[in-house]
């Protein structure tokens, strides 16, 4: 992560606005590398029924929101994140999956 003034530190809005989009640049890398292991997955998998796995989305959510227990976050506000991003990437491996099937 690019150096950035710790919250409790800033004091100007300049101080925070940077800040906020180093984060968001870091948050996008992550992003990039989360979805190429989605199309892995899209990749290893063998038939499309497998794609979509209910019980799998339940625990990558509840995992999120444990982790936002241990950094002060609201479960809340991590498991309306992470419903979004999973069905995202859902939709995105059906999109991978039927490519490569096609």
């Amino acid at each position: 992560m690019t150096d950035i003034v710790p919250p409790d530190a800033c004091t100007t809005m300049p101080e925070i606005r940077a800040a906020i989009d180093a984060l968001d640049r870091d948050i996008v890398a992550l992003l990039a590398t989360r979805m190429r292991y989605i199309e892995a997955a899209a990749r290893v998998k063998t038939m499309r029924d497998a794609v979509r796995d209910e019980a799998r989305k339940a625990d990558v959510i509840a995992k999120a929101c444990n982790a936002a227990d241990g950094h002060g976050l609201s479960r809340e506000h991590v498991a309306a994140i992470y419903e979004l991003l999973v069905e995202r990437s859902i939709a995105h491996e059906f999109r991978v999956f039927d490519t490569i099937e096609a």
